[in-house]
């Protein structure tokens, strides 16, 4: 098994550029995200599950999920959001410890959105957060998805504060300038890791 790391950030953030960076240096990179979509994809057990609970209106003509529905189901209401976060957590934790037993570079890269909101985070030997200010969030946010400040307010509140996330990190990116800054300080904590690994 080897060394593991675990990186979270709040939304538009740049955790996507972050792990894209660690990537390039050939690190084996873990996405929740990712992982996410495989255990519901068609013909799953994860997918039939939904099946069974939600009824077949939440299946596409393709066999794929409608996330759009679900998305709107579970976000009315709470039990069968929890439902649903029953069935996938445990399906998405096992997908990822797999992925991590497998991995072949001298540590693998997690990347987990909602970290600390999960408690997820004693399960890694190194947690790093990508940091910027909430009024960047805020600006990236509207741009990226089109949404007006309420809307990217609304969930940026939903998540985990800026200074939770900080309170279980042992490495902090900072993303506050360009692409090259943000480089430069993955460069640095990938030798850091690096010598880590090996010892």
């Amino acid at each position: 098994m080897s060394f593991k790391v675990v990186l979270t950030g709040g939304i538009a953030s740049g955790k996507t550029a972050v792990s894209n960076f660690f990537s390039e240096l050939n690190v084996d990179v873990i996405d929740a995200d990712i992982v996410a979509r495989e255990v519901v994809a068609p013909e799953t057990p994860g997918l039939e599950s939904i099946r069974n609970y939600f009824g077949s209106e939440v299946i596409l003509s393709d066999g794929s999920l409608n996330r759009g529905l679900l998305r709107s189901i579970v976000f009315e209401d709470e039990q069968e959001r929890e439902w649903l976060n029953g069935l996938l957590h445990p399906l998405i934790r096992k997908r990822m410890e797999s992925l991590q037993t497998q991995s072949k570079s001298s540590y693998s890269l997690s990347v987990i959105p909602l970290l600390f909101e999960s408690k997820q985070y004693q399960l890694y030997d190194r947690v790093l957060v990508v940091d910027c200010a909430v009024e960047q969030q805020l600006a990236r946010l509207m741009a990226r998805d089109n949404s007006s400040k309420a809307q990217a307010l609304a969930i940026l509140n939903s998540q985990a504060s800026r200074a939770e996330r900080l309170s279980i990190a042992d490495d902090v990116i900072e993303n506050s300038k360009d692409l090259h800054y943000l480089q430069h300080q993955v460069i640095n904590l990938h030798n850091k890791y690096l010598s880590i690994a090996k010892n």
